[in-house]
């Protein structure tokens, strides 16, 4: 599999809260990927979200969840990266999502235990780690027909989780700014675009869904 869209990264440098955003990894032309990508694009131009998310007939759904994983990262890390003046380490010195929500960072591997950061270190570690799940061929496979691994779902499913504590973080700190930068529509968007395919391939528990529940509620009833 050819993931074909640009891979967007969110460099944080000097403590200085600036982001700098490179492209990485488009697919050649004619790739699984780019067919999918050019799916996305048209669904998503006809403005039914809920066909947007839907499995193409007869495509790999491990195609399907691979690319529009890509397209989420991207989509998070660009919305966030219009706040990184705003969420500071000292205007956010915990991750939270509202007042009951915490949320401490481990990765598994270089952090074990689950440890106490600021929402802009814990979304640095985030993309961080999500990029490196990208380009680990052993997950996400860079050739056609390559195949995926057995627990590829496992690892989609605690990429959305964690993307999920971003948009939960964004609404319940930071959404006044949005409205004030006048972006709370693309935000709006993006999220109905977001949860629509999480229920549609059941990729986060509903307890994890509980600080945006009453906003989801009007998402998936509408």
């Amino acid at each position: 599999m050819v993931l074909n869209l640009m891979k967007i990264r969110m460099n944080i440098g000097n403590g200085k809260n600036q982001r700098t955003f490179r492209p990485k990894k488009s697919a050649p032309s004619g790739s699984k990927g780019a067919q999918l990508r050019q799916h996305i694009d048209a669904t998503l131009g006809s403005g039914n979200l809920r066909e947007a998310v839907r499995l193409p007939p007869g495509e790999d759904i491990n195609e399907w969840l691979a690319v529009n994983t890509v397209d989420f990262f991207n989509q998070v890390n660009l919305l966030y990266g219009t706040l990184t003046e705003f969420c500071t380490p000292e205007i956010c010195p915990t991750m939270t999502a509202g007042p009951k929500y915490e949320y401490r960072w481990a990765d598994g591997v270089q952090i074990k235990k689950p440890i106490e950061v600021s929402a802009p270190k814990y979304v640095e570690y985030l993309m961080d780690w999500i990029e490196s799940q990208l380009d680990d061929e052993s997950i996400f496979p860079q050739r056609l027909g390559a195949p995926f691994p057995a627990n590829f779902r496992d690892v989609v499913k605690t990429i959305f989780k964690r993307l999920f504590r971003v948009y939960a973080h964004i609404y319940h700190t930071h959404f006044q700014k949005i409205v004030s930068l006048k972006e709370e529509a693309h935000l709006n968007t993006c999220f109905k675009h977001f949860i629509l395919f999480t229920c549609e391939f059941s990729l986060i528990d509903k307890k994890e869904l509980a600080p945006l529940h009453e906003l989801i509620e009007s998402i998936v009833t509408y």
